[in-house]
């Protein structure tokens, strides 16, 4: 069962009140990259691919991502806490569909705490503010062993 936006917004930060939805809390995009080089996905390990920051054009005083169709990779500018017998999800915001983007990332592993990425794919170009709210954080009850200790832990948290 997924939880309640207020129960989801107490494990994310920094938060303004309009970002909490009834069923989840908006995420806003903090920076965009595009990988440059190759990554490496083993049996006994990973590595990921170099990467370049998109620079944002300032518009009217607000840092704006112009991007092309493509596959990028987007920052979100809040840190989540995974909180124990929880798995989050990640979904992009109707917005974001409606003009013909998405964003995907993986399943939030129960004790998991940072500030993740997700793949925005771009299928028209679109123009993004920084700060702009275009994905949805999400929180549903699991039974789980253990709990997340893998290499992105504390990724980005200051």
């Amino acid at each position: 069962m997924f939880e309640s936006g207020a129960v989801v917004a107490e494990h994310v930060s920094p938060l303004d009140s309009e970002q909490v939805q009834p069923n989840g809390v908006d995420l806003t995009l903090d920076a965009v990259f595009r990988q440059r080089e190759p990554g490496h996905i083993a049996r006994d390990g990973k590595r990921v691919g170099a990467r370049d920051p998109v620079s944002a054009t300032n518009t009217d005083g607000t840092p704006t991502y112009r991007l092309p169709p493509g596959g990028y990779i987007a920052r979100y500018g809040e840190e989540i806490a995974i909180p124990e017998g929880h798995v989050g999800f990640v979904y992009p915001r109707s917005s974001l569909l409606r003009n013909s983007c998405t964003v995907d990332t993986a399943v939030w592993d129960a004790g998991y705490r940072g500030r993740g990425e997700g793949l925005l794919s771009v299928h028209h170009e679109i123009e993004i503010e920084r700060g702009a709210r275009f994905a949805q954080f999400v929180l549903a009850r699991a039974n789980h062993e253990g709990s997340y200790e893998g290499s992105y832990q504390g990724e980005r948290v200051e």
